[in-house]
């Protein structure tokens, strides 16, 4: 399973709007907006569908933080969850 961590669009991002900068400022100016967050990839064993509605809980839980961050939650291509 992959899980992607983002901050809401309407929370300001400090560091991408740093990195978005410093792009600009090294060559790429057609850089508009960056966005910092997390990637996981979690392993698990037995039923992906059994397990999803824990990973759910799991990421809003500790993963995310639901005031300020919005999650998404993919099956991995290779099916080797």
């Amino acid at each position: 399973m992959r899980v992607i961590v983002t901050p809401k669009a309407t929370v300001l991002d400090p560091q991408g709007a740093a990195v978005r900068e410093a792009m600009q400022h090294l060559g790429m100016p057609e850089v508009r907006e960056v966005r910092i967050g997390k990637y996981l990839e979690i392993e698990v064993e037995g039923d992906a569908a059994e397990v999803e509605p824990r990973l759910h809980q799991l990421c809003r839980d500790l993963l995310s933080n639901p005031v300020i961050e919005d999650y998404q939650l993919q099956r991995s291509e290779e099916g080797a969850e």
